[in-house]
């Protein structure tokens, strides 16, 4: 069996895998007073760790038993997409958190302290600091701020193989955007394979249910400068209070269509500008591989919402096709990236 860890700020969500086919999934939640017990986020390492043997428990599996361990990864340092056996280094890196305090840093811990005194093999897969882009991208209008790849990469890269495979190709010889919208976003030019421009809505792009995205430049200064701005609250303000939040008070897309449908013309007018900013992203993607798209793929949660979907479509069809995957699933895409390295088509890479 494999197993997969996707630890989250207050649950650490789990599954067991016989080859392709789920045989347990758990989220195992966190109360935010267990959480509060503990100073740094890796202090939480023996908790989580005791949760994932607990879960594996009660459904009668011996670590010893497990063929592997595949885990999410944290803000680790840039890497180039793939699937990375878990090292001292990463170790190391995942307890120093030097990016920011995250709970994605303990995947590679908690499977770690799992495969203890084993020969399990364990490995993360395309964490959200994978970044392929190309020189040129790198490029910004300020030298001291270059752009950075910062993506949904292993629900991205999930997607794409699923593309790929469902057109009969290999994903090497097929150029695709893929859009992955959720609470946050990032669109991804893929050329090859290869994810060479993304625009994330933590750094740009459209705005999101709870990112701002874009802004004007000269006014995001003077609203840091005004009075009782603090660095804190302005990351916030971008990253937690913004698109929908900022716009509707609430992230909650079915809550956006509910008013929508109840005939609140604001709600339908920053809903159809959130899909105007997607499509236009695309579009972006689309110059980076100049003209030649096989397909573009929405995924996320957002992607469910048919409405929003065909307000996007109508503005990018004429690009290349539009495939429509709904949804997310981590562990999922943790269990496909294990069975593509065990078939071959991927090699294990190591963290330097």
């Amino acid at each position: 069996m494999i197993l997969a860890i996707n630890p989250g700020s207050t649950s650490t969500k789990v599954a067991l895998y016989e080859g392709s086919e789920l045989a347990a999934q758990e989220s195992l939640n966190h109360s935010a007073e267990e959480v509060a017990k503990f100073p740094h986020i890796v202090d939480q390492l023996g908790m989580r760790t005791q949760a994932v043997m607990d879960f594996l428990d009660r459904q009668h599996v011996a670590v010893s038993s497990l063929e592997a361990i595949m885990a999410r990864g944290g803000l680790l340092h840039p890497v180039p997409a793939g699937i990375y056996s878990v090292n001292d280094r990463m170790l190391q890196d995942s307890r120093e958190m030097r990016a920011a305090e995250h709970a994605s840093f303990l995947g590679a811990l908690v499977a770690h302290e799992l495969a203890a005194g084993t020969n399990i093999p364990c490995y993360i897969a395309d964490p959200v600091s994978v970044d392929e882009f190309d020189d040129v991208a790198r490029i910004s209008g300020l030298k001291e701020l270059p752009r950075f790849s910062f993506l949904h990469a292993l629900n991205i890269r999930k997607v794409a193989y699923k593309t790929a495979e469902r057109h009969g190709k290999d994903l090497s010889d097929m150029n695709m955007i893929v859009a992955h919208l959720g609470g946050g976003g990032s669109i991804a030019a893929l050329r090859h394979g290869r994810m060479v421009d993304e625009n994330d809505a933590n750094n740009g792009g459209a705005y999101a249910p709870e990112r701002s995205g874009c802004l004007p430049a000269c006014s995001l200064v003077k609203l840091c400068f005004s009075s009782g701005a603090t660095e804190q609250g302005i990351l916030r303000q971008v990253t937690q209070q913004g698109g929908l939040v900022s716009h509707l008070g609430t992230s909650d897309a079915r809550e956006v269509r509910r008013r929508i449908d109840a005939g609140e013309a604001e709600a339908k007018l920053v809903y159809e500008g959130m899909a105007y900013q997607i499509a236009k992203q695309i579009g972006g993607m689309a110059t980076v591989l100049e003209g030649d798209v096989d397909v573009i793929v929405l995924t996320g949660g957002l992607a469910h919402d048919d409405v929003l979907m065909q307000w996007v479509t109508d503005r990018v069809g004429f690009i290349a096709p539009v495939e429509i995957m709904p949804g997310e699933n981590e562990l999922e895409a943790l269990n496909e990236a294990y069975l593509r390295l065990k078939q071959g088509l991927e090699a294990e890479k190591t963290y330097e």
